[in-house]
Protein backbone atom coordinates (compact mmCIF):
# COMPACT_ATOMS: atom_id res chain seq x y z
CA UNK A 1 0.00 0.00 0.00
CA UNK A 2 1.23 3.49 -0.26
CA UNK A 3 0.66 5.79 2.31
CA UNK A 4 0.15 9.97 1.99
CA UNK A 5 1.14 12.17 4.19
CA UNK A 6 0.27 15.81 3.22
CA UNK A 7 -0.46 15.23 -0.18
CA UNK A 8 2.89 13.45 -1.08
CA UNK A 9 4.54 9.82 -1.29
CA UNK A 10 6.10 9.40 2.02
CA UNK A 11 7.50 5.73 1.65
CA UNK A 12 7.97 3.79 -0.96
CA UNK A 13 5.92 0.70 -2.00
CA UNK A 14 6.78 -1.98 -3.86
CA UNK A 15 4.50 -4.09 -5.90
CA UNK A 16 4.64 -6.25 -8.82
CA UNK A 17 3.18 -6.75 -12.74
CA UNK A 18 3.11 -9.93 -14.29
CA UNK A 19 6.66 -10.36 -16.51
CA UNK A 20 4.18 -11.05 -19.91
CA UNK A 21 3.19 -7.42 -19.40
CA UNK A 22 6.66 -6.04 -19.75
CA UNK A 23 6.58 -2.06 -20.57
CA UNK A 24 9.96 -2.27 -22.36
CA UNK A 25 10.94 -4.76 -25.26
CA UNK A 26 14.90 -4.52 -24.57
CA UNK A 27 15.67 -4.83 -20.78
CA UNK A 28 17.89 -7.21 -19.30
CA UNK A 29 16.85 -8.80 -15.72
CA UNK A 30 18.54 -7.46 -12.94
CA UNK A 31 19.50 -4.31 -14.62
CA UNK A 32 17.83 -0.94 -14.01
CA UNK A 33 15.73 0.98 -16.36
CA UNK A 34 14.05 4.41 -16.39
CA UNK A 35 10.49 4.68 -18.31
CA UNK A 36 10.78 6.33 -21.20
CA UNK A 37 10.24 9.92 -21.31
CA UNK A 38 7.06 9.55 -23.57
CA UNK A 39 5.18 8.24 -20.94
CA UNK A 40 5.96 11.62 -19.37
CA UNK A 41 6.08 10.22 -15.65
CA UNK A 42 8.48 11.81 -12.47
CA UNK A 43 12.09 11.08 -13.45
CA UNK A 44 12.35 9.75 -9.51
CA UNK A 45 10.15 6.66 -10.70
CA UNK A 46 12.08 3.64 -11.53
CA UNK A 47 11.63 0.28 -12.49
CA UNK A 48 13.71 -2.97 -11.59
CA UNK A 49 13.44 -6.70 -12.90
CA UNK A 50 14.38 -9.37 -10.12
CA UNK A 51 15.41 -13.14 -10.48
CA UNK A 52 11.81 -14.59 -10.13
CA UNK A 53 10.71 -13.30 -13.74
CA UNK A 54 8.45 -10.81 -12.50
CA UNK A 55 8.28 -6.92 -12.96
CA UNK A 56 8.86 -4.86 -9.70
CA UNK A 57 9.01 -1.52 -9.57
CA UNK A 58 9.79 1.44 -6.52
CA UNK A 59 8.19 4.66 -6.22
CA UNK A 60 10.08 7.98 -5.27
CA UNK A 61 8.76 11.53 -4.12
CA UNK A 62 6.60 12.65 -6.19
CA UNK A 63 4.52 15.66 -6.48
CA UNK A 64 1.44 13.99 -7.19
CA UNK A 65 0.19 10.17 -6.63
CA UNK A 66 -2.86 10.15 -8.56
CA UNK A 67 -1.27 12.00 -11.26
CA UNK A 68 1.47 9.58 -11.29
CA UNK A 69 -1.07 6.56 -11.11
CA UNK A 70 -3.45 7.87 -13.83
CA UNK A 71 -0.19 8.56 -15.92
CA UNK A 72 1.49 4.95 -14.88
CA UNK A 73 -1.77 2.74 -16.16
CA UNK A 74 -2.09 4.66 -19.71
CA UNK A 75 1.70 4.39 -20.22
CA UNK A 76 1.41 0.61 -19.17
CA UNK A 77 -2.00 0.69 -21.72
CA UNK A 78 0.11 2.13 -24.32
CA UNK A 79 3.48 -0.18 -23.69
CA UNK A 80 1.32 -3.46 -24.08
CA UNK A 81 -0.84 -2.06 -27.13
CA UNK A 82 2.75 -1.44 -28.68
CA UNK A 83 4.02 -4.31 -27.65
CA UNK A 84 1.16 -6.30 -28.95
CA UNK A 85 1.50 -4.84 -32.51
CA UNK A 86 5.48 -5.23 -32.14
CA UNK A 87 4.75 -8.94 -31.74
CA UNK A 88 2.20 -8.69 -34.48
CA UNK A 89 5.08 -7.64 -36.59
CA UNK A 90 7.44 -9.64 -35.42
CA UNK A 91 6.38 -12.96 -34.41
CA UNK A 92 4.45 -13.80 -37.86
CA UNK A 93 4.37 -13.00 -41.47
CA UNK A 94 1.19 -13.05 -43.77
CA UNK A 95 0.96 -16.53 -44.31
CA UNK A 96 1.05 -17.07 -41.20
CA UNK A 97 4.85 -18.67 -40.27
CA UNK A 98 6.41 -17.82 -37.65
CA UNK A 99 9.25 -15.34 -38.04
CA UNK A 100 10.52 -15.47 -34.60
CA UNK A 101 14.23 -16.10 -34.55
CA UNK A 102 14.22 -16.25 -38.68
CA UNK A 103 16.95 -13.28 -39.23
CA UNK A 104 19.88 -14.13 -38.29
CA UNK A 105 22.51 -10.77 -38.21
CA UNK A 106 25.56 -10.10 -40.26
CA UNK A 107 27.80 -9.92 -37.81
CA UNK A 108 26.90 -13.59 -36.14
CA UNK A 109 26.94 -15.18 -39.63
CA UNK A 110 30.47 -13.05 -40.53
CA UNK A 111 31.79 -15.01 -36.95
CA UNK A 112 30.35 -17.62 -37.52
CA UNK A 113 32.04 -18.50 -40.81
CA UNK A 114 35.29 -16.48 -40.11
CA UNK A 115 34.46 -13.69 -42.35
CA UNK A 116 33.30 -15.94 -45.26
CA UNK A 117 37.34 -17.34 -45.56
CA UNK A 118 37.62 -19.24 -47.91
CA UNK A 119 38.52 -22.40 -45.54
CA UNK A 120 34.65 -22.36 -44.62
CA UNK A 121 33.62 -22.64 -48.39
CA UNK A 122 31.71 -25.16 -48.97
CA UNK A 123 30.98 -24.99 -53.24
CA UNK A 124 29.05 -22.93 -55.53
CA UNK A 125 25.56 -22.98 -55.88
CA UNK A 126 23.46 -21.09 -58.94
CA UNK A 127 23.40 -17.62 -57.07
CA UNK A 128 26.35 -17.46 -54.65
CA UNK A 129 29.44 -19.13 -52.64
CA UNK A 130 28.00 -21.55 -49.95
CA UNK A 131 30.01 -21.92 -46.53
CA UNK A 132 29.91 -23.94 -43.46
CA UNK A 133 29.44 -21.74 -40.09
CA UNK A 134 29.61 -22.70 -36.56
CA UNK A 135 27.44 -20.67 -34.45
CA UNK A 136 28.33 -19.90 -30.83
CA UNK A 137 25.75 -22.85 -29.26
CA UNK A 138 27.39 -25.29 -31.69
CA UNK A 139 24.76 -25.60 -34.05
CA UNK A 140 26.63 -26.07 -37.94
CA UNK A 141 25.07 -24.22 -40.34
CA UNK A 142 25.52 -24.13 -44.39
CA UNK A 143 25.44 -19.85 -45.23
CA UNK A 144 24.15 -19.54 -49.04
CA UNK A 145 25.74 -15.67 -49.79
CA UNK A 146 23.76 -14.36 -52.65
CA UNK A 147 26.18 -12.94 -55.08
CA UNK A 148 26.52 -8.94 -55.33
CA UNK A 149 25.69 -9.47 -59.24
CA UNK A 150 22.87 -12.38 -59.07
CA UNK A 151 19.59 -11.69 -60.96
CA UNK A 152 18.32 -12.60 -57.94
CA UNK A 153 16.63 -9.62 -56.71
CA UNK A 154 15.11 -8.83 -53.10
CA UNK A 155 11.56 -9.88 -54.03
CA UNK A 156 12.80 -13.05 -55.49
CA UNK A 157 14.80 -13.25 -52.18
CA UNK A 158 12.14 -13.06 -50.12
CA UNK A 159 9.76 -15.48 -52.12
CA UNK A 160 12.63 -17.85 -51.78
CA UNK A 161 12.30 -17.40 -48.15
CA UNK A 162 8.70 -18.12 -47.53
CA UNK A 163 8.54 -20.82 -50.09
CA UNK A 164 10.87 -22.66 -48.06
CA UNK A 165 9.29 -21.62 -44.39
CA UNK A 166 6.50 -23.42 -45.59
CA UNK A 167 8.23 -26.48 -47.71
CA UNK A 168 9.72 -29.37 -44.73
CA UNK A 169 10.07 -32.56 -45.63
CA UNK A 170 12.93 -34.75 -44.62
CA UNK A 171 14.22 -35.27 -48.53
CA UNK A 172 14.28 -31.65 -48.64
CA UNK A 173 17.37 -29.18 -47.04
CA UNK A 174 15.74 -27.24 -44.11
CA UNK A 175 16.35 -23.43 -44.14
CA UNK A 176 16.58 -22.23 -40.79
CA UNK A 177 16.53 -18.62 -41.54
CA UNK A 178 18.21 -15.64 -43.72
CA UNK A 179 20.05 -12.53 -43.61
CA UNK A 180 19.26 -9.39 -45.54
CA UNK A 181 20.96 -6.22 -43.98
CA UNK A 182 22.35 -3.43 -46.86
CA UNK A 183 22.93 -5.15 -49.96
CA UNK A 184 23.96 -8.60 -48.24
CA UNK A 185 21.25 -11.23 -48.90
CA UNK A 186 21.84 -14.53 -47.57
CA UNK A 187 20.71 -17.86 -46.87
CA UNK A 188 21.28 -20.18 -43.86
CA UNK A 189 20.32 -24.05 -43.88
CA UNK A 190 21.40 -26.72 -41.87
CA UNK A 191 24.56 -28.45 -42.40
CA UNK A 192 24.53 -31.81 -43.90
CA UNK A 193 28.27 -33.22 -43.37
CA UNK A 194 28.61 -35.71 -46.32
CA UNK A 195 28.16 -32.46 -49.07
CA UNK A 196 26.59 -33.75 -52.18
CA UNK A 197 25.70 -36.73 -54.01
CA UNK A 198 28.30 -35.93 -57.36
CA UNK A 199 31.23 -35.84 -54.47
CA UNK A 200 30.66 -39.18 -54.04
CA UNK A 201 28.96 -40.68 -57.53
CA UNK A 202 31.61 -39.10 -59.52
CA UNK A 203 34.78 -40.23 -57.33
CA UNK A 204 36.18 -43.26 -58.10
CA UNK A 205 38.22 -43.53 -54.43
CA UNK A 206 34.69 -42.28 -53.01
CA UNK A 207 31.79 -44.44 -54.62
CA UNK A 208 32.47 -47.30 -52.93
CA UNK A 209 30.67 -46.01 -50.00
CA UNK A 210 27.41 -46.00 -52.25
CA UNK A 211 26.79 -49.54 -52.49
CA UNK A 212 23.11 -50.79 -54.21
CA UNK A 213 21.41 -50.26 -51.77
CA UNK A 214 22.59 -46.78 -50.80
CA UNK A 215 21.72 -45.81 -54.32
CA UNK A 216 18.44 -47.60 -54.62
CA UNK A 217 17.56 -45.41 -51.21
CA UNK A 218 18.93 -42.18 -52.85
CA UNK A 219 17.11 -42.39 -55.54
CA UNK A 220 13.92 -43.38 -53.79
CA UNK A 221 14.35 -40.39 -51.16
CA UNK A 222 14.73 -38.19 -54.49
CA UNK A 223 11.65 -39.29 -55.91
CA UNK A 224 9.60 -38.23 -51.95
CA UNK A 225 11.14 -35.37 -52.20
CA UNK A 226 9.78 -34.26 -55.71
CA UNK A 227 6.60 -35.57 -54.98
CA UNK A 228 5.94 -33.42 -52.15
CA UNK A 229 7.24 -30.82 -54.21
CA UNK A 230 5.00 -31.21 -56.69
CA UNK A 231 1.59 -32.39 -55.31
CA UNK A 232 2.08 -32.11 -51.73
CA UNK A 233 3.46 -29.04 -50.68
CA UNK A 234 1.43 -25.78 -49.57
CA UNK A 235 1.98 -24.59 -52.69
CA UNK A 236 2.88 -26.66 -56.24
CA UNK A 237 6.93 -26.14 -57.10
CA UNK A 238 9.00 -27.26 -59.64
CA UNK A 239 12.32 -26.99 -58.70
CA UNK A 240 13.83 -26.52 -62.30
CA UNK A 241 17.67 -27.40 -61.67
CA UNK A 242 17.57 -31.18 -60.36
CA UNK A 243 20.88 -32.23 -60.65
CA UNK A 244 23.59 -34.42 -58.91
CA UNK A 245 25.06 -31.42 -57.25
CA UNK A 246 21.59 -30.47 -56.00
CA UNK A 247 20.91 -33.57 -53.90
CA UNK A 248 22.56 -33.72 -50.38
CA UNK A 249 23.67 -36.38 -48.07
CA UNK A 250 23.38 -36.31 -44.58
CA UNK A 251 25.10 -38.43 -41.84
CA UNK A 252 23.48 -41.68 -42.97
CA UNK A 253 23.49 -40.87 -46.88
CA UNK A 254 19.71 -40.11 -46.99
CA UNK A 255 19.12 -37.56 -49.90
CA UNK A 256 17.86 -34.06 -49.45
CA UNK A 257 16.90 -31.97 -52.51
CA UNK A 258 18.65 -28.68 -51.94
CA UNK A 259 18.60 -25.10 -53.90
CA UNK A 260 15.23 -23.96 -54.56
CA UNK A 261 17.10 -20.37 -55.80
CA UNK A 262 15.40 -21.39 -59.02
CA UNK A 263 12.38 -22.57 -58.12
CA UNK A 264 8.68 -21.53 -59.23
CA UNK A 265 5.36 -21.70 -57.63
CA UNK A 266 2.41 -22.59 -59.25
CA UNK A 267 -0.91 -21.67 -57.28
CA UNK A 268 -3.68 -23.37 -57.95
CA UNK A 269 -4.18 -26.03 -60.92
CA UNK A 270 -1.95 -24.11 -63.07
CA UNK A 271 -0.03 -26.93 -64.83
CA UNK A 272 2.20 -24.84 -66.99
CA UNK A 273 3.36 -21.89 -68.01
CA UNK A 274 5.86 -20.19 -70.59
CA UNK A 275 8.75 -18.59 -68.78
CA UNK A 276 10.85 -16.10 -70.42
CA UNK A 277 13.68 -17.17 -68.79
CA UNK A 278 15.66 -20.34 -68.72
CA UNK A 279 17.20 -20.98 -65.51
CA UNK A 280 18.94 -24.39 -65.67
CA UNK A 281 21.63 -26.92 -66.17
CA UNK A 282 22.40 -28.56 -69.57
CA UNK A 283 22.32 -32.31 -69.39
CA UNK A 284 19.56 -32.50 -66.96
CA UNK A 285 16.80 -29.67 -68.52
CA UNK A 286 13.85 -31.02 -70.60
CA UNK A 287 14.30 -30.31 -74.44
CA UNK A 288 10.97 -28.36 -74.18
CA UNK A 289 12.54 -26.04 -71.62
CA UNK A 290 15.72 -25.74 -72.42
CA UNK A 291 14.43 -24.81 -76.51
CA UNK A 292 10.80 -22.99 -75.73
CA UNK A 293 10.89 -22.21 -72.18
CA UNK A 294 7.80 -24.77 -71.85
CA UNK A 295 7.56 -25.56 -67.72
CA UNK A 296 5.91 -28.19 -66.05
CA UNK A 297 5.81 -30.40 -63.28
CA UNK A 298 7.56 -33.20 -65.99
CA UNK A 299 10.58 -30.56 -66.35
CA UNK A 300 11.47 -31.83 -63.04
CA UNK A 301 10.43 -35.41 -63.90
CA UNK A 302 12.96 -35.35 -67.06
CA UNK A 303 15.59 -33.90 -64.62
CA UNK A 304 14.65 -36.83 -62.39
CA UNK A 305 15.10 -39.55 -64.98
CA UNK A 306 19.20 -38.15 -65.95
CA UNK A 307 19.72 -38.27 -62.27
CA UNK A 308 18.34 -41.50 -61.87
CA UNK A 309 20.85 -42.93 -64.97
CA UNK A 310 23.99 -41.00 -63.18
CA UNK A 311 23.60 -43.06 -60.42
CA UNK A 312 22.74 -46.65 -61.39
CA UNK A 313 25.96 -45.97 -63.99
CA UNK A 314 28.30 -43.70 -61.97
CA UNK A 315 29.06 -41.57 -64.45
CA UNK A 316 28.11 -38.23 -65.73
CA UNK A 317 25.33 -37.59 -68.58
CA UNK A 318 27.95 -36.89 -70.80
CA UNK A 319 31.14 -37.68 -71.08
CA UNK A 320 33.77 -37.27 -74.26
CA UNK A 321 36.17 -39.21 -73.04
CA UNK A 322 33.94 -42.43 -73.20
CA UNK A 323 33.97 -42.19 -77.11
CA UNK A 324 30.94 -41.16 -79.90
CA UNK A 325 28.52 -44.22 -78.87
CA UNK A 326 29.12 -43.95 -74.94
CA UNK A 327 29.05 -39.90 -74.45
CA UNK A 328 25.90 -39.33 -74.48
CA UNK A 329 24.28 -41.61 -71.40
CA UNK A 330 20.49 -41.22 -72.25
CA UNK A 331 21.69 -42.01 -76.13
CA UNK A 332 23.70 -44.92 -74.65
CA UNK A 333 21.42 -46.15 -72.43
CA UNK A 334 18.50 -46.76 -74.95
CA UNK A 335 21.23 -48.52 -77.26
CA UNK A 336 21.53 -51.11 -74.35
CA UNK A 337 17.87 -51.09 -73.62
CA UNK A 338 17.03 -52.01 -77.49
CA UNK A 339 19.88 -54.40 -77.00
CA UNK A 340 18.55 -55.84 -74.27
CA UNK A 341 21.58 -55.09 -72.49
CA UNK A 342 20.46 -52.32 -69.81
CA UNK A 343 22.64 -54.15 -67.41
CA UNK A 344 25.84 -53.38 -69.02
CA UNK A 345 25.02 -49.93 -68.11
CA UNK A 346 25.53 -50.44 -63.80
CA UNK A 347 28.28 -48.95 -62.59
CA UNK A 348 31.55 -51.29 -62.26
CA UNK A 349 32.71 -50.48 -58.98
CA UNK A 350 29.43 -52.01 -57.61
CA UNK A 351 30.60 -55.67 -55.90
CA UNK A 352 26.63 -56.68 -56.05
CA UNK A 353 24.00 -55.38 -56.72
CA UNK A 354 20.10 -56.53 -57.25
CA UNK A 355 19.71 -56.81 -61.35
CA UNK A 356 15.40 -56.62 -61.32
CA UNK A 357 15.90 -53.04 -59.30
CA UNK A 358 18.60 -52.10 -61.35
CA UNK A 359 16.90 -53.10 -64.50
CA UNK A 360 13.84 -51.78 -63.32
CA UNK A 361 15.77 -48.13 -62.51
CA UNK A 362 17.12 -47.89 -65.61
CA UNK A 363 13.69 -49.05 -67.82
CA UNK A 364 12.61 -45.58 -65.23
CA UNK A 365 14.74 -43.25 -65.98
CA UNK A 366 14.17 -43.97 -69.81
CA UNK A 367 10.69 -43.37 -69.00
CA UNK A 368 11.23 -39.94 -67.52
CA UNK A 369 13.66 -38.76 -70.48
CA UNK A 370 10.83 -39.37 -72.86
CA UNK A 371 10.58 -36.74 -75.76
CA UNK A 372 6.62 -36.50 -75.31
CA UNK A 373 5.82 -34.40 -72.41
CA UNK A 374 2.74 -36.41 -71.95
CA UNK A 375 4.42 -39.83 -71.96
CA UNK A 376 7.03 -39.24 -68.91
CA UNK A 377 5.57 -40.43 -65.43
CA UNK A 378 4.26 -38.06 -62.94
CA UNK A 379 6.08 -38.21 -59.79
CA UNK A 380 3.40 -39.88 -58.12
CA UNK A 381 3.75 -42.80 -60.70
CA UNK A 382 7.22 -42.88 -60.44
CA UNK A 383 6.83 -43.33 -56.50
CA UNK A 384 4.51 -46.48 -56.90
CA UNK A 385 6.82 -47.72 -59.66
CA UNK A 386 9.65 -47.63 -56.89
CA UNK A 387 7.83 -48.90 -53.91
CA UNK A 388 5.88 -51.53 -55.58
CA UNK A 389 6.93 -54.98 -55.96
CA UNK A 390 3.97 -56.03 -58.70
CA UNK A 391 4.11 -52.85 -60.71
CA UNK A 392 4.54 -53.03 -64.37
CA UNK A 393 6.47 -50.60 -66.43
CA UNK A 394 5.86 -49.56 -69.63
CA UNK A 395 7.99 -50.19 -71.96
CA UNK A 396 9.97 -46.69 -73.43
CA UNK A 397 10.10 -44.74 -76.45
CA UNK A 398 13.43 -43.33 -77.91
CA UNK A 399 14.21 -40.49 -74.83
CA UNK A 400 15.26 -36.81 -75.65
CA UNK A 401 18.67 -37.53 -76.98
CA UNK A 402 21.22 -34.72 -76.15
CA UNK A 403 23.50 -33.86 -78.82
CA UNK A 404 26.67 -31.38 -78.63
CA UNK A 405 27.20 -29.05 -75.99
CA UNK A 406 24.57 -26.67 -76.55
CA UNK A 407 22.38 -27.93 -79.30
CA UNK A 408 19.40 -30.55 -78.39
CA UNK A 409 19.12 -33.20 -81.63
CA UNK A 410 15.51 -33.79 -80.93
CA UNK A 411 12.06 -33.65 -83.13
CA UNK A 412 11.14 -29.61 -83.75
CA UNK A 413 7.78 -30.28 -81.99
CA UNK A 414 7.83 -33.92 -80.83
CA UNK A 415 7.21 -32.57 -77.10
CA UNK A 416 4.08 -30.69 -78.25
CA UNK A 417 2.69 -32.87 -81.17
CA UNK A 418 2.73 -35.64 -83.46
CA UNK A 419 4.97 -34.03 -86.08
CA UNK A 420 8.03 -35.31 -87.25
CA UNK A 421 10.18 -32.48 -88.96
CA UNK A 422 13.69 -33.60 -87.25
CA UNK A 423 16.02 -30.51 -86.81
CA UNK A 424 18.85 -29.20 -84.98
CA UNK A 425 17.77 -26.56 -82.16
CA UNK A 426 20.43 -24.09 -81.05
CA UNK A 427 20.04 -20.84 -79.09
CA UNK A 428 17.27 -18.94 -80.60
CA UNK A 429 14.41 -20.81 -81.47
CA UNK A 430 10.89 -20.93 -82.52
CA UNK A 431 7.56 -23.47 -83.09
CA UNK A 432 6.28 -24.63 -86.21
CA UNK A 433 2.52 -23.46 -86.86
CA UNK A 434 1.43 -27.05 -86.43
CA UNK A 435 2.27 -26.77 -82.47
CA UNK A 436 -0.86 -26.73 -80.01
CA UNK A 437 1.50 -24.44 -78.30
CA UNK A 438 2.11 -21.57 -81.15
CA UNK A 439 3.82 -18.52 -79.57
CA UNK A 440 6.42 -15.98 -80.19
CA UNK A 441 9.17 -17.77 -78.91
CA UNK A 442 11.72 -15.70 -79.67
CA UNK A 443 10.92 -14.04 -76.41
CA UNK A 444 12.30 -17.15 -74.79
CA UNK A 445 15.02 -17.07 -76.56
CA UNK A 446 18.14 -18.28 -74.92
CA UNK A 447 21.91 -17.83 -74.93
CA UNK A 448 24.84 -20.66 -74.45
CA UNK A 449 27.15 -18.50 -73.46
CA UNK A 450 28.21 -20.01 -70.41
CA UNK A 451 27.75 -23.48 -70.26
CA UNK A 452 27.96 -26.21 -67.55
CA UNK A 453 27.90 -29.49 -69.09
CA UNK A 454 26.62 -32.58 -66.90
CA UNK A 455 26.94 -30.48 -63.57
Amino acid sequence: MVCLVSGKINTISVFKLPAKSILFTKQQRGKKTSLSSSCSLPSSVHLYLDNNDDLRYSLGPAHSFMGFWAKLFACIDKRFKAARSGSDAEGGTDDGSDAHGLFFELRALQIATNYFSELNRLGHGGFGPVYKGLMPNGQEIAVKKLALDSRQGLKQFINEVKLLLKTQHKNLVMLLGCCAEGPEKMLVYEYLPNKSLDYFLFDKSKSPSLDWATRFKIISGIARGLLYLHEEAPERIIHIDIKTSNILLDKQLNPKISDFGLARLFPGNDTHVNTFRISGTHGYMAPEYAMHGYLSVKTDVFSYGVVVLEIVSGRKNHDNRLGSEKADLLNYSWLLFQGRKSLDLVDSSLEEYNPDEAAMCIQLGLLCCQQTVSERPDMNSVHLMLSSDSFTLPRPGKPAVQGRVGRWTTTSTSAFTNTNASSTHTGVTKVSAGSSFVEDYSRNSMSYSSIDEGR
